[in-house]
């Protein structure tokens, strides 16, 4: 095989895998390098230390595989999921679609380890990484240079399809021939900037992690400071605004693709019954029972409960009183403590500012 039929041959396996999507990009040093240490300098990146560590690596995609020449990128659609109706209730409706289901990391992590150990088969000697948002790797940029999409304002991955994909690659040593970029696909398109509850995007193609809904619900551990809190709305883990008010995530446009037919992404019976209140009242082997297997776990237990005691009082009814006031006097951490007291002072007090809904997007993309 000559390195274009080798291209085609691992893109066709990667679709045979399960995949939605796949492209090979090449690894040269990124041209916009430099961007990415501005957004560290800024401090956009939060209290994410780990974007620091290793920046050499994610600039020179390169030096992820000692030898490797190419990447095999590859997208897993995960919204909407075929026979999947949206969740009714307070709770599953402000978590962020992919962590519905089961842990991402694990699905598309053994689909390209079996990938991996086909390649190395049919190829001697190639030498080959995978990694799924784990590994010194800017997911998005390797991504767009493999012709899967390109980056929208929002900084995800943007398709026509839409950009409810999942991301991850398999770097080899395989001399593999790359496929073209994508041309924008927002022209003068601004919804997601001026929908945002929160400002994090401050302006095109830059997230301030800093007032994201995200990261505070995610990866910030500890207490929200005081003059976050009425920003996050009623979000529990994460937050999906910007995409959802995207031109090419509109039913109309994501109808021309057929929807994602793996159960794993779908919500679990065993979490769906949960609300706001049965989160807050969760124990240890009752999260450990729930969230087995699930992204949710990145927060952790307190975390969760943290979050659900927030979006408690940001959506200001009488009704979460009652938990709020059991979870003060019993729940063992203090950080839930102090959060639920918060809210039982909202709700007592002055009327809650809840994050703004985004606006209804255009029927069609720009």
């Amino acid at each position: 095989m000559d390195r274009a039929e080798r291209a085609a041959t691992l893109r066709r396996w990667a679709l045979e895998a399960g995949f939605d999507l796949a492209g090979v990009a090449a690894l040269d040093s990124f041209e916009r390098g430099p961007e990415y240490v501005r957004w560290l300098e800024r401090g956009d990146h939060a209290g994410m230390g780990w974007l620091e560590r290793r920046v050499a690596e994610r600039l020179e995609p390169a030096r992820v595989l000692e030898g490797a020449r190419s990447a095999l990128c590859v997208a897993l659609r995960y919204h909407p999921v075929a026979g999947e109706e949206e969740p009714e209730g307070d709770l599953w409706p402000r978590v962020a679609r992919y962590a519905r289901g089961r842990d991402y990391h694990n699905l598309m992590g053994k689909r390209l380890r079996r990938l991996a150990a086909r390649v190395r088969e049919a190829f001697p000697g190639a030498g080959t990484r995978w990694t799924v948002d784990t590994g010194p790797v800017l997911e998005r940029e390797l991504a767009a240079r493999a012709g899967i999409g390109v980056q929208g304002k929002n900084t995800c991955l943007l398709t026509p399809a839409g950009s409810w994909l999942l991301l991850g690659e398999l770097f080899t040593t395989l001399d593999l021939e790359p496929d073209e970029p994508l041309a924008d696909l927002c022209g003068r398109c601004r919804l997601c900037l001026d929908a945002c509850p929160t400002g994090a995007l401050p302006e095109p193609y830059r997230l301030d992690a800093n007032r994201c809904i995200s990261y505070w619900t995610i990866e910030h551990r500890g207490e929200i400071p005081p003059e976050r809190r009425r920003d996050l709305g009623d979000w529990v883990f994460g937050c999906d605004v910007c995409q959802e008010v995207c031109p090419w995530n509109q039913p109309k446009n994501l109808a021309r693709e057929s929807p994602s037919d793996e159960p794993d992404l779908r919500l679990p019976d065993r979490r769906r019954e949960l609300d706001l209140a049965g989160l807050l009242a969760l124990d240890e082997a009752g999260y450990r029972e729930r969230f087995r297997g699930s992204a949710m776990q990145r927060a952790g237990h307190e975390g969760l409960r943290r979050n659900a005691a927030t979006a408690m009082g940001n959506r200001g009814e009488a009704r979460y009183a009652e938990p709020l006031a059991r979870a003060v006097k019993e729940d063992p951490s203090p950080v839930v403590r102090r959060h639920a007291a918060w809210s039982l002072g909202v709700i007592g007090g002055a009327t809650p500012r809840r994050a703004p809904r985004a606006p209804a997007p255009p029927a069609c993309p720009p």
